[in-house]
C-alpha cells in the first residue's frame, strides 16, 4: 500500500539530503526542472488524448474542475482569513518597488496549458497507443522530485529558519488544512473516497506533481482535473494578490500555495513590499514539502 508513496518521496527526501557547491550545475538542474516539467505535462496530455470516450467525459471533467476550484477558493480564503484575525500581519507598500510584467506572467502561466494541449492533440490525431508511455511519466516524475529536492536543500535556504517563521509556517498550516476540509466536503460532489478527495485537494498549485501523481492512480481524467485545478489556482492568484495583500497579506500569499515561494513571488514582492517575501518563501518551501508527502499518503490507500 506504501509503495506508491515511496516512490513520490524517497528521489525527493534524496534529493534534499545533497548538498551541491557547484553553481554552474545547479544552472544546468535548473533547466533540466523546467524542460522536464513541459516534458510531463506533454505526457499527461497523451494520456489524456487516447483516454477511451474523451469526448464524452469532457463535460463531466469541467464541472469536477469547477467543484474543485470554487469549494478550495473559499476554503482556502476563509481559513486564511481566519489566521489574519489571530495572526495580524501589516505590509508596508514601497514605492520604489518595481512592478513586473503582468501580460508576461499571465502568459508564462498559460504555458503547462499549452504543453498539456499539444500532448492531448498528439495523441487524439497522430499518434498510436504507447504502451510505455505511463512508465516513462512515472520514471520522469521520479527524476523530476530528485532535482527538485537537489534544488531545495541547495537554494540558500536555512530549513530551521523557515520553520521558525510563523507567519509562513501558519499560512502554509492554515492554507493545508483548509484545504484538506475542502476535500472532505467535496467527497460527495465528486463521487471519490475520502483519500481521494484529499489527494485531490493537497495539490496547493504544484500542477506538474498533482496531474502526473493523480493520473497516475486515478487514471489521466483524474490527472487531467487535478492539473487545471492547480493551473487555475496559479492564474487566480496573480489576479488576487495585489488586490488583497495590502489589507489581507495572509491571503494573498497563502492561495498562492506552492508557487509564493517560485512564480507568484515577484507579484507578492511589488505588491507587498521585501518584508513579505521571507514570509511567502516559507509559506512556499513548506507547502512544497507537505504536497508530496500528503498525496503519496493518501493515495497509498488507494
Amino acid at each position: 500500500m506504501l509503495t506508491g508513496a515511496l516512490l513520490i518521496l524517497a528521489p525527493l527526501f534524496f534529493g534534499f539530503a545533497l548538498p551541491l557547491q557547484n553553481r554552474r550545475l545547479m544552472t544546468v538542474i535548473h533547466y533540466t526542472v523546467e524542460a522536464l516539467v513541459y516534458f510531463i505535462l506533454a505526457l499527461l496530455g497523451l494520456g489524456l488524448g487516447q483516454m477511451e470516450g474523451l469526448t464524452q467525459q469532457l463535460g463531466d471533467m469541467a464541472i469536477q474542475v469547477a467543484a474543485l476550484v470554487g469549494v478550495l477558493l473559499v476554503a482556502n480564503l476563509a481559513g486564511l482569513w481566519l489566521f489574519h484575525r489571530w495572526q495580524p500581519m501589516s505590509v508596508a507598500q514601497e514605492e520604489s518597488a518595481p512592478r513586473p510584467g503582468y501580460q508576461r506572467l499571465f502568459l508564462a502561466g498559460l504555458k503547462p496549458l499549452a504543453a498539456v494541449a499539444f500532448g492531448a492533440l498528439a495523441g487524439y490525431f497522430l499518434l498510436p497507443d504507447l504502451p510505455l508511455a505511463e512508465d516513462l511519466a512515472t520514471w520522469s516524475l521520479m527524476l523530476l522530485l530528485f532535482l527538485i529536492g537537489l534544488q531545495l536543500r541547495n537554494a540558500g535556504l536555512s530549513l530551521r529558519k523557515l520553520l521558525m517563521n510563523r507567519q509562513g509556517l501558519g499560512i502554509a498550516l492554515a492554507m493545508a488544512g483548509s484545504s484538506l476540509l475542502a476535500g472532505l466536503a467535496l467527497m460527495p460532489l465528486l463521487a471519490l473516497p475520502w483519500h481521494d478527495a484529499l489527494a485531490l485537494a493537497s495539490g496547493f498549485g504544484w500542477y506538474s506533481l498533482s496531474g502526473i501523481v493523480v493520473g497516475d492512480a486515478l487514471g489521466p481524467a483524474w490527472g487531467g482535473v487535478a492539473f487545471l485545478n492547480d493551473v487555475i489556482r496559479e492564474i487566480i492568484a496573480l489576479a488576487i494578490i495585489p488586490l488583497l495583500i495590502a489589507r489581507r497579506p495572509a491571503m494573498a500569499i497563502g492561495y498562492g500555495g506552492a508557487t509564493a515561494m517560485d512564480f507568484t513571488l515577484p507579484v507578492i514582492r511589488s505588491s507587498g513590499g521585501l518584508a513579505c517575501v521571507p514570509v511567502a518563501i516559507a509559506s512556499g518551501f513548506i507547502l512544497s514539502f507537505l504536497s508530496p508527502v500528503l498525496m503519496g499518503l493518501f493515495l497509498s490507500f488507494h
